[in-house]
């Protein structure tokens, strides 16, 4: 299987697979086109049991989980996602409108490693990707 840093995977070598989940079509597309921008191979779904579809076959590094989806909301798919071998080492990011510290610690307790509160500013999301680094892309220097 190529990964991202494949150089036969077509992938820039530092590209990070991500996936977004959210119900509203554009703000899926808008956060899929700037982390598109930032150099990463990026799919976006619409509802949570599609997020956890798609986790399985593309096996993000990263995923971006809009909270307040019908049907499968964010906490359940992160917690579907994290009980998964292949979903543990994921890092799940929550995207909400919910933003006080009892919201931050439900998402923390769903298996979220950062919660981001609507509207999300496009600087905090590029640092806080190009701060990741999965363990397959080794240590950066």
């Amino acid at each position: 299987m190529t990964g991202a840093g494949d150089p036969s995977s077509g992938a820039a070598p530092d590209a990070y697979r991500i996936l977004v989940a959210d119900d509203n079509v554009d703000a899926a597309d808008s956060l899929g086109m700037l982390l598109r921008l930032l150099g990463n191979e990026v799919r976006t779904v619409n509802d949570g049991m599609q997020a956890v579809a798609e986790a399985a076959a593309f096996r993000p590094h990263m995923v971006f989980l809009d909270i307040g989806m019908p049907g499968l909301n964010g906490h359940d798919a992160a917690r579907r996602i994290r009980e998964q071998e292949w979903g543990r080492g994921m890092v799940l990011a929550a995207l909400t409108g919910w933003g006080d510290e009892d919201d931050k610690r439900r998402a923390s307790e769903a298996g979220f490693n950062r919660h981001f509160t609507k509207p999300v500013n496009h600087d905090d999301i590029e640092r806080f990707v190009l701060e990741f680094r999965p363990p397959e892309f080794g240590a950066s220097g």
